[in-house]
């Protein structure tokens, strides 16, 4: 998630110990919100300050409500305190929990238990918040290949940080977001995870770089909602 430089972590291979034998087909999937007030701060510098709350609620709805289609998903929790977050993604028939305190990975770490607890034979999987580009059948092909394997990871479209970290049944996810958080994965024993045609899911946004390349795949409704109102080029239309 961080553009940092270490995208030179060799990827491990999975080996026998990494399979297990009954994996399910689908998933709960965590997602981590931060309240809107600190949210995307490094987007205030291409869309001022006064959109990136808005930015990143719409990040957050597209996210959801992408993942929620997704034939492998079933059901997403949003762990967040922030009231006015909690409400729309509720709206969205999602689930929320409040965050514990201790930051993103306590956060993930706190919603997997939550969600492992809820259906102990579902394999659980923590996805970004700021996939505005998702792609349902894109999220589908990742999940596929994380299925049957105990805990594996895709990593972000700059290949040093990590937008989705699957574990199986039963195993502890064991988070490791933030910074160069593919090559912390890779070390924690997670396989990498590289199928094709996925670029929606390693898309995420933390610069208006990643913004400008997230329009150019073309994001979702509310994110497209949000942009005519921002100073920012170019434009998107929903997808």
């Amino acid at each position: 998630m961080s553009p940092a430089t270490d995208s030179t972590a060799p990827r491990r291979a999975a080996g026998p110990g990494d399979h297990v034998r009954s994996a399910p087909p689908r998933w709960r999937l965590v997602v981590p919100v931060k309240p809107l007030s600190i949210a995307k701060s490094r987007l205030a510098g291409a869309i001022g300050p006064g959109h990136r709350p808005e930015l990143a609620l719409a990040f957050a709805l597209d996210t959801v409500r992408t993942a929620l289609t997704c034939d492998r998903v079933h059901g997403v929790l949003v762990v967040t305190d922030d009231d006015r977050v909690a409400a729309a993604i509720r709206g969205l028939g999602a689930d929320v929990v409040a965050d514990v305190g201790g930051g993103l990975n306590a956060a993930l770490a706190h919603g997997a238990r939550i969600a492992g607890a809820a259906r102990p034979c579902t394999g659980v999987a923590a996805l970004s918040a700021d996939l505005p580009a998702l792609r349902a059948e894109e999220l589908d092909r990742v999940l596929a290949a994380a299925t049957g394997v105990r805990r594996a990871f895709l990593a972000d479209a700059a290949g040093v940080g990590t937008t989705l970290l699957a574990a199986a049944p039963g195993v502890a996810l064991a988070p490791g977001f933030g910074g160069p958080s593919r090559a912390r994965h890779l070390a924690s024993g997670a396989v990498e995870l590289t199928p094709y045609d996925v670029d929606s899911v390693r898309r995420d946004v933390d610069t208006g770089e990643d913004l400008r390349a997230a329009i150019g795949l073309g994001v979702g409704a509310a994110t497209a909602a949000v942009l005519p109102s921002v100073p920012f080029s170019p434009r998107a239309a929903a997808s």
